[in-house]
């Protein structure tokens, strides 16, 4: 053994393999956070969703995320192993990647060219099936990777596990950083056959691209690294004991049974009572756990309801164009800068004001401030709102006369007027003599434009429908910065706490327990969603009811009033 260990490949003391693992972790960041970073708006510009329909179906898949890595820990310590358990998980998160660029790309079926899939429904499907496979692949193998990289070290390499645990977390964030700045830049390219879009494809596309390499990397190593064999899931063993303590104490429920010290101990007939007190020490920490779920509702909606947010606000940064998915990248930037300063600077100096700043003071205060940048988001909102145009509501229909004369089918040139009627938004008139002219075009959603002809004179009238976004994005940095702050004292105290409190054969459960609250988190969101969606629904019914019960009121003097869609009958029904 010890001439193996010699012949180990190394370099710098650390063993070869874990800079395959390193490589890995970061190109497969990239993928997961390049396709998130933009699916928000994937589901609001290319499958047409409202917001909160966007929101929900976002946060579900956040959410399934965070659950399969209990499942993925199963399969790694109970049946595969590690190594066979992220090659496996990874194919299909690659498959899952891949689909989900392909149901991006728009001409899949825009039969009749015009720029719009003529099949959403199938755009859909494969959206969703897509997003189920890389929230097996991405949480299956996310116990296993960093678990995998610790086992490659030997016992007396302490110094080195700990320093390449620093390193896993950098190539994290660094994945993270580069793909919510690159693929934003990638989705607002126009790519397209028949027509120009948004390029969701390359934006979907090269995260996969990235998952291929990131699997064929971890291939490569595969000589290198140290396999262990799947030895049983402790977690399998803690859910039977307390399932067992449950059935039993329930069995035996009546008052000629005396009482034990705890329901636990109900599991004693058949689990020994080490597994027990370890459960027992969990469970506690577990009970602490009930309230982190609120962190991660605010948290996660940064890829949500505040890209959505951008969407209405002014990205110009002077020569730069900032996406409104590429504001995410402001907590990852913060994240890097504070970590350190907070370590460094603002601990030491709470710790010589006599404070004892305990994990879970820590923990409070991080949801404090979580709580604060979504008061610091509410007053961005106020003032967007302030300048947002008075768009109608879902099932009404606006119209607004500009200039309209007393038909706004014909135009009438002279001299000698004579009427003509105009079919289509753009017309070109050749005049051989002296001639007053006046066109109407608006083939943007946001303005008008008026040509006028007189006197050989040419005239052009800019008239403003709907005014620009005014509310700059960089409004949105407060509130990322007390977000961030909120994650640094949250979640960096959280896993180290998880940690220290957990048995050394139970550490998985509770590291586990921490990634559940995630999971709980974005349900917590997709709740809240559905019933923003539902209450909505039910005023609509409920004024479409008063309208109807006060249609029959109103039927014989509507017969008398002038019918003001006469002159168009086509504007009747578009209204």
């Amino acid at each position: 053994q010890a001439a193996k260990k010699k012949k180990k490949p190394s370099c710098f003391g650390y063993p070869l393999s874990i800079f395959f693992i390193v490589i890995n972790e970061f190109c497969e960041r990239f993928s997961y956070y390049g396709m998130r970073a933009v699916l928000v708006l994937y589901f609001k510009f290319f499958l047409h969703w409202d917001d909160n329909l966007s929101t929900a179906i976002y946060h579900t898949f956040v959410a399934l995320c965070y659950l399969t890595p209990i499942l993925g820990a199963i399969i790694a310590d109970s049946w595969l192993g590690k190594f066979k358990t992220i090659i496996s998980l990874s194919i299909v998160y690659t498959i899952g990647q891949a689909i989900m660029a392909v149901s991006s790309i728009n001409d899949l079926t825009d039969y009749n060219r015009d720029g719009i899939p003529d099949n959403i429904p199938l755009h859909i499907g494969l959206s969703m099936i897509g997003l189920i496979l890389i929230a097996f692949g991405t949480g299956g193998i996310k116990p296993c990777v960093s678990a995998f990289g610790g086992d490659q070290f030997e016992e007396e390499q302490e110094k080195q596990r700990n320093r390449f645990f620093s390193l896993f977390y950098l190539s994290v964030n660094a994945g993270s950083l580069l793909s919510t700045i690159i693929t934003p830049i990638l989705r607002g390219e126009e790519c397209g056959i028949h027509t120009k879009q948004q390029c969701y494809p390359l934006a979907f596309g090269v995260p996969a691209a990235l998952m291929a390499v990131s699997l064929m990397v971890f291939i490569l190593g595969s000589k290198m690294y140290k396999k262990a064999h799947p030895q049983g899931n402790i977690m399998l063993q803690v859910s039977k004991c307390i399932g067992f303590a449950v059935k039993n104490r329930f069995q035996h429920r009546r008052k000629q049974f005396p009482k034990r010290e705890h329901w636990l101990d109900w599991a004693s007939e058949k689990y020994d009572k080490r597994l027990i007190t370890q459960t027992k020490m969990v469970l506690r920490v577990l009970f602490l756990y009930i309230p982190l779920p609120m962190f991660w509702a605010l948290f996660d909606q940064q890829g949500s309801r505040w890209t959505l947010q951008a969407t209405t606000m002014d990205g110009n940064f002077g020569a730069i164009q900032i996406q409104p998915d590429q504001m995410q990248t402001v907590n990852p930037i913060l994240i890097v800068v504070m970590v350190p300063i907070v370590d460094a600077v603002v601990y030491p100096l709470i710790k010589k004001c006599h404070f004892n700043f305990t994990p879970l003071r820590k923990i409070t205060v991080g949801m404090f401030l979580a709580s604060l940048a979504f008061v610091a988001a509410a007053l961005v909102q106020v003032q967007i709102d302030k300048t947002l145009p008075n768009f109608p509501k879902e099932g009404q229909s606006q119209i607004k006369v500009i200039n309209l004369g007393t038909d706004v089918a014909k135009v009438d040139i002279g001299p000698g007027v004579e009427n003509m009627s105009v079919e289509s938004l753009m017309h070109i008139f050749i005049f051989r003599k002296h001639a007053t002219f006046s066109s109407l075009f608006f083939n943007v959603p946001f303005s008008l434009l008026l040509f006028q002809c007189n006197n050989n004179r040419l005239e052009l009238r800019y008239v403003e429908d709907i005014q620009p976004n005014t509310v700059h994005m960089a409004w949105q940095i407060p509130q990322y910065f007390i977000m961030t702050c909120g994650e640094v004292v949250f979640s960096v105290t959280g896993l180290a706490f998880s940690y220290s409190q957990a048995p050394s054969n139970m550490k998985s459960v509770l590291q586990a327990g921490w990634l559940l609250t995630v999971a709980v988190g974005n349900i917590i969101v997709l709740i809240v969603a559905g019933a923003s969606k539902l209450s909505e629904q039910v005023n609509r019914h409920y004024s479409l009811q008063r309208s109807v019960s006060a249609r029959d009121k109103g039927k014989q003097a509507c017969e008398h009033e002038p019918d003001v869609y006469a002159q168009d009958p086509q504007a009747l029904q578009r209204a």
